[in-house]
């Protein structure tokens, strides 16, 4: 068994998050976990965040998912694959 890790982190993330969200929303159905992060300071939102998704599916759909995650400007992706 495989477990596929997305790690998300959005630099600038009000100019990153609405169509960061949009591809999320399109591959909705191959998301099996999804945890957001931002850190807060002075009660105002940092402008980076972190994005932790477990994906599941066929490698196709992951391969289109990530592909589409990397065009977004401002975007940092990183996979982790682990083996159980």
């Amino acid at each position: 068994m495989k477990k596929v890790i997305f790690l998300l982190l959005l630099g600038k993330r009000m100019n990153s998050a609405v169509e960061t969200q949009k591809v999320l929303t399109e591959f909705g159905c191959i998301i099996k976990t999804r945890l957001g992060l931002h850190n807060l300071s002075d009660n105002q939102c940092e402008e980076s965040g972190l994005v932790i998704l477990e994906v599941q599916g066929e490698p196709g759909q992951q391969k289109e998912f990530r592909k589409k995650l990397s065009r977004i400007r401002g975007v940092n992706l990183k996979i982790v694959e682990l083996k159980i």
